[in-house]
């Protein structure tokens, strides 16, 4: 529905609203007002054709163009007028002007127009001695003040004003109505790493890791399987033999020895290095469990999953600051990008983003 049709609605009932207020009487179908500005405007339209310079003839109409704010707006504001009341089903406004508002402003412009003219005029009688312009300039700018008092000022006044009050209330046109706020623009969303990314840190220290196999015996190459060397078969064999001998335990340990050294060149010294551990071979690159990085991959990859959220009331979503950027509510899934468990992150339809801190009783599609 345009902004005409909703004065149309309204004008029905403006005889109720006249009903509260005494009669007007005027001229006709005008107002006394009305009939003043009219008046105060023919004159200054006739004058107007009068030349405004001492020595030739050349009046507004002539000067270039400044006809058209010294007496071209003032017509047409007076023209609007009286179609107005010829006419009510007509031109409304002007823009987003109403008939008496764009009147107002062209006797206020017409004004400054001839004031700047006698302005001039006084400043260059005093300089030089002599006046270059006419008395229409003079006759102008009283006749514009004239109507400004009419249109600017009328409501003020007692009788003037009666024109203006027991009007019909209508809607504003959307161009005299309030502003809009004004909502920051939403960040841009952050690229995604790899799965598992963000989590990188629950993941333990390689020092750690190498620290946890140190302090374990299971894998001693010395005593067991560092056997492919010369100092590891002359390590296995002498050293239980020096701990047994006291004991009267050497004959055991002296056959336990050639079978560890028999096995030990069975098998290549590359199988054997197979089987140890990364740090205990001839590098120091660090050793890192399995499941040290399993669960915060799956855990992550289920963070960044979109899923879509019901919400049991209206909620607002803020930006980073958080000032509401939009609302989301029961009737209507809401896109949630992510998941960080007291947080959502949400993605609006027409690609805003913002956060949900309310997270209670969300129902996921």
């Amino acid at each position: 529905m345009t902004d005409d049709q909703r004065a149309e609605e309204f004008d029905v009932a403006a005889g109720q609203n006249h009903q509260d207020e005494p009669p007007q009487y005027g001229v006709g179908p005008f107002s006394i007002r009305e009939v003043a500005l009219v008046g105060v405007w023919l004159i200054a339209f006739v004058v107007s054709f009068f030349s405004i310079d001492e020595g030739r003839f050349n009046s507004v109409w002539t000067a270039s163009i400044l006809w058209i704010l010294s007496i071209g707006v003032p017509t047409v504001a007076v023209f609007l007028i009286v179609l107005r009341r010829l006419s009510p089903t007509g031109i409304r406004r002007v823009g987003s002007l109403g008939i008496d508002q764009f009147a107002s402003v062209a006797f206020s412009v017409a004004a400054i127009v001839w004031l700047q003219l006698v302005w001039e005029t006084v400043a260059f009688g005093i300089d030089s001695g002599r006046w270059v312009r006419t008395w229409v300039i003079w006759v102008e700018l009283a006749l514009m003040l004239i109507g400004v008092v009419l249109t600017v000022f009328a409501p003020l006044l007692p009788t003037l004003g009666q024109d203006f009050r027991g009007r019909a209330e209508v809607p504003a046109h959307r161009n005299a109505r309030p502003i809009r706020p004004v909502s920051p623009r939403p960040a841009a969303p952050r690229a995604e790493g790899p799965a598992g990314a963000d989590f990188a840190e629950y993941a333990p220290p390689a020092a750690e890791a190498t620290a946890a196999y140190d302090t374990t015996t299971a894998y001693d190459t010395t005593t067991a399987y560092d056997t492919g060397s010369a100092h590891g078969t002359e390590h296995a064999g002498a050293a239980p033999a020096a701990e047994a001998a006291p004991r009267g335990e050497a004959a055991p340990v002296t056959e336990a020895a050639p079978a560890v050294e028999t096995r030990a060149e069975q098998e290549p010294a590359a199988a054997t290095t197979a089987f140890e551990p990364a740090h205990t071979r001839d590098t120091y690159e660090a050793v890192e469990t399995p499941s040290s990085t399993a669960e915060p991959a799956a855990e992550s990859s289920s963070r960044h999953q979109a899923f879509w959220a019901l919400v049991p009331e209206e909620r607002d979503v803020v930006d980073e600051i958080g000032i509401p950027v939009f609302r989301i509510g029961p009737t209507a899934w809401a896109l949630v990008i992510e998941d960080r468990v007291d947080v959502f992150v949400v993605r609006h339809e027409d690609g805003r983003i913002g956060y949900l801190h309310d997270v209670s009783g969300v129902t996921r599609g």
